[in-house]
């Protein structure tokens, strides 16, 4: 989607500072899950139409997001998302730690570029669903630590995305009000946690979420891609 023709949804005077999630804004978790999918269907090849298993792959991926925003949600209402997170750190810490692999992770292309020039205009922190332990691999792993002046997770704050909760801290973190940041996500939990905490939001098509669904849930701006993001606040 071309910038020239949707900068005018966001108010660029008030942006002050930039949020960004992670999964499917940052990371290309989604290309990455698709890509594991597929690879799992390859002895199935010939149910797929010329025996290629990635459409149906990505479209699975796609449809999970939906119920997996909805379980997350709910488990969080019920108070049980802290002691889930727990329970994933107490497992990850019986085992000797393991050397990060290239495969591990994946950075969507042009976002390191796009965060070096606008951490130099912009305080920039990070608003992740994901737990501590595996957001800091990733941003140390493509060493984008140095970009942002806090790291916000489902553990930072009682409660996660979509409530407002881990925006608003984020904005205090970088001295700033909740309505002076722009809240950058894939997904319609990004859109309401940065609406409700009276951040404007852009919705980025690079990961799990549909144009059709962003719209729904009122993101101020859909860009094709997270590295459009520069074009737009450098203009």
């Amino acid at each position: 989607m071309p910038t020239k023709a949707v900068s005018g949804l966001i108010d660029l005077s008030r942006v002050r500072g930039v949020l960004f999630d992670v999964d499917g804004t940052l990371s290309d978790t989604d290309d990455h899950m698709v890509q594991q999918l597929s690879e799992c269907l390859r002895p199935l090849a010939w149910l797929f139409k010329n025996r290629d298993p990635g459409i149906f792959s990505r479209r699975l991926v796609m449809i999970s997001e939906t119920p997996a925003n909805f379980a997350y949600t709910l488990a969080d209402r019920l108070g049980l998302d802290a002691a889930i997170a727990s329970v994933y750190n107490w497992l990850a810490r019986q085992g000797p730690e393991q050397p990060v692999d290239e495969d591990d992770f994946s950075l969507i292309p042009g976002v390191k570029s796009m965060l070096a020039d606008l951490a130099g205009r912009y305080p920039l922190a990070v608003v992740s669903a994901r737990d501590n332990r595996s957001t800091m691999r990733f941003l140390e792993y493509f060493d984008l630590l140095p970009f942002f002046s806090a790291v916000v997770t489902s553990q930072t704050c009682r409660h996660t995305k979509p409530f407002p909760d881990p925006v608003v801290y984020a904005a205090q973190q970088i001295g700033l009000r909740p309505e002076d940041c722009v809240m950058i996500g894939d997904t319609i939990v990004d859109v309401r946690s940065g609406q409700a905490a009276g951040s404007q939001t852009v919705a980025v098509l690079c990961g799990f979420g549909s144009k059709r669904e962003l719209q729904r849930a009122g993101a101020d701006l859909i860009l094709a891609s997270t590295p459009d993001l520069l074009a737009l606040l450098t203009a």
